[in-house]
């Protein structure tokens, strides 16, 4: 097992490539060579992970490309929060290696806000850069705040936030660090259907003003299609499906496009009955 940062991107040999049979033509065709978005930002190279006697992941290639969203669906088990962990540098006791150019920041599904600190310390907590004075580093924690629609909040405690502020308060901690790539495990799992879908905005807005790679870990597979570029299927710990949303942005949910998607997509993961002969364009 090796861990380490790449010196330089475009060494991948294509993109995160299919591997699995099935793939629809279109919004959901499987993703070939040539169609990333900008160059390799993390690459995963044989990474495998058991636990005990009990095998988790097996043999995993992905590519990461620099603006890219990529959704990881499975059942439960498959290995996306695992696989998601290992990219983020977060467990090392792997098989394979993984290289990122760029820096990484976490969002979980848990805010995991410190209670005794208010949201303002929170955001900056651990927060560096090369000359900052402390009043630096709060105003910088200050200024994602108001990114993330929590100005109004900065000096409140967490325990007073609703669940979708806690999870703003989360995703700005994330952000002021500036990442090249986010990471970020069922984020939105924990929210009600309507705070939901103002993540669902706030995450897209905050993508297309920073424009970081994402590696997204969801059981919502509407969510899959709505905010990703690619949605990855995986199955027993491997990659079954890697397919491309070619959909533009801003996307409507009602989209025939994207329903014919989400439909595909469940029914890799064997939960859907929809036609074989489906195809998508």
């Amino acid at each position: 097992m090796t861990f380490r940062r790449a010196q330089g991107a475009g060494r991948a040999q294509g993109a995160g490539r299919a591997q699995g049979a099935g793939q629809a033509q279109g919004a959901g065709r499987a993703r070939g060579a040539g169609q990333a978005q900008g160059a390799v930002l993390a690459q995963v190279r044989d990474v495998s992970r058991s636990f005990g006697e009990v095998g988790v992941l097996t043999g995993i290639d992905l590519d990461v490309h620099r603006g890219e969203i990529i959704a990881l669906v499975g059942r439960s088990g498959s290995g996306k929060s695992t696989l998601l962990r290992i990219v983020a540098g977060l467990d090392a006791e792997h098989g394979g290696t993984v290289e990122v150019d760029g820096s990484r920041a976490v969002a979980f599904q848990e805010p995991r806000l410190l209670p005794w600190r208010k949201v303002r310390a929170n955001v900056s907590l651990n927060l560096q850069r090369p000359g900052a004075s402390r009043r630096d580093l709060d105003a910088l924690a200050v200024g994602a705040l108001g990114e993330v629609g929590l100005g109004h909040r900065v000096d409140a405690w967490p325990l007073t936030l609703s669940g979708g502020e806690a999870q703003r308060a989360s995703l700005a901690r994330a952000l002021v660090r500036e990442p090249d790539l986010l990471l970020l495990d069922e984020p939105f799992g924990a929210l009600d259907a309507l705070t939901r879908l103002e993540a669902h905005t706030l995450l897209t807005r905050l993508w297309a003003e920073h424009g970081f790679a994402a590696l997204l870990v969801t059981h919502d597979v509407e969510e899959a299609v709505v905010l990703a570029d690619r949605v990855i299927v995986l199955d027993d710990g491997r990659i079954a499906h890697d397919l491309t949303v070619d959909v533009p942005r801003p996307r409507e949910r009602d989209d025939l496009r994207l329903v014919e998607l989400r439909e595909l997509v469940l029914r890799h993961l064997g939960v859907a009955s929809v036609p074989t002969d489906l195809e998508i364009s």
